[in-house]
């Protein structure tokens, strides 16, 4: 009985013929990969462990401008605004407006009161690392723990200009655009 792939002895002779001389081909320049499941679950684990050790490191760097003392007043009749003494009252209605759209957009719906304070830290920093001039930070509604922790971090924040409750467009009530100093 003979199976399928079974070649007879002149398609034997054919194919030794053909491949007379053929040597094989020495490997000398490139190695060879370990098979792709270990490489990629070795490179993605080294990978997060990597940006959890960035995550950190600028969270470490922009955390120390917030205090949980500090207490800022905000008239309850309006809507949560801030200007820094010192800066433009006009940019709070160019924020109100929508004028300027947010480059970053932070959502802690989720987040703890601390994890919360970090992730605005590191948001901050980075914005200001790569020119961001406005941000938005989405702290929703919920029990307004977020949202009377988040304004009086910002207002402590030596680079922000001033802060608005953002228009609808970018989370109405619970959220706020922040205009940054990148210059």
């Amino acid at each position: 009985m003979s199976k399928k792939n079974d070649l007879n002895d002149e398609e034997l002779s054919l194919f030794h013929s053909e491949i007379k001389g053929v040597r094989r081909i020495q490997q000398d320049k490139i190695p060879p990969q370990p098979p792709a499941s270990k490489f990629k679950t070795a490179e993605l684990r080294s990978k997060r462990t990597n940006q959890q050790e960035q995550r950190e490191a600028r969270q470490a760097a922009a955390s120390f401008a917030f205090s949980d003392g500090f207490e800022a007043w905000f008239d309850p009749n309006q809507p949560l605004k801030y200007v820094k003494p010192g800066s433009d009252s006009h940019e709070v209605k160019r924020l109100r407006r929508g004028d300027y759209p947010p480059d970053l957009i932070l959502d802690l719906h989720g987040l703890k009161r601390d994890d919360a304070k970090l992730e605005i830290a590191a948001l901050l920093h980075t914005a200001i690392r790569q020119h961001c001039a406005c941000v938005c930070i989405v702290h929703g509604i919920g029990e307004h723990i977020l949202k009377k922790s988040v304004p009086n971090w910002l207002v402590q924040h030596p680079d922000v200009l001033a802060f608005h409750q953002a228009p609808l467009e970018w989370g109405g009530n619970g959220a706020l655009l922040v205009l940054l100093n990148i210059g």
